[in-house]
């Protein structure tokens, strides 16, 4: 009776480790390129979300490593080069509307792009970060339908 308990835990057991190795073969990170990437965070702030204005973002587009965007009050263009997990954003434009709020944000992400230096995701979330290896920015992949 004990040795049959044993080999029914011993079964149960590989069972749960098999199905949480599948869990993690289900996750995947979201590629680089061409994927909505909303901003999270940009330093220590949170963006705030401003009435009838576009949500700060960014997607870059594969055909001539351009990125296109939003600060969250002005549109982003410009070009982006890609080597490996280096990352550098230049240079940018943008429109220049006068912006009553969400200024900071805009002022913050557009300086957070021109420090960028490496990147990496994990999952869903993006850190672009400075050549020290600091974060200066995260965002999160928004799949649009």
């Amino acid at each position: 009776m004990k040795r049959r308990l044993a080999i029914l835990l011993g079964s149960l057991a590989i069972v749960l480790m098999g199905c949480t190795a599948m869990e993690g073969a289900m996750t995947h990170d979201e590629p680089l390129v061409n994927t909505y990437w909303k901003l999270t965070q940009v330093g220590d702030a949170t963006p705030e979300a401003v009435d009838n204005r576009r949500e700060a973002h960014f997607v870059l587009h594969t055909e001539e490593n351009r990125i296109a965007g939003s600060t969250g009050c002005n549109h982003l263009a410009g070009n982006y080069r890609l080597d490996n997990d280096a990352l550098h954003f230049g240079p940018l434009i943008t429109t220049r509307m006068a912006c009553l709020q969400g200024g900071e944000t805009e002022q913050a992400f557009l300086a957070a792009l021109e420090a960028t230096a490496t990147w990496q995701i994990e999952g869903q979330t993006l850190t672009l970060r400075d050549a020290s290896g600091a974060a200066v920015a995260h965002f999160e992949a928004v799949h649009l339908n």
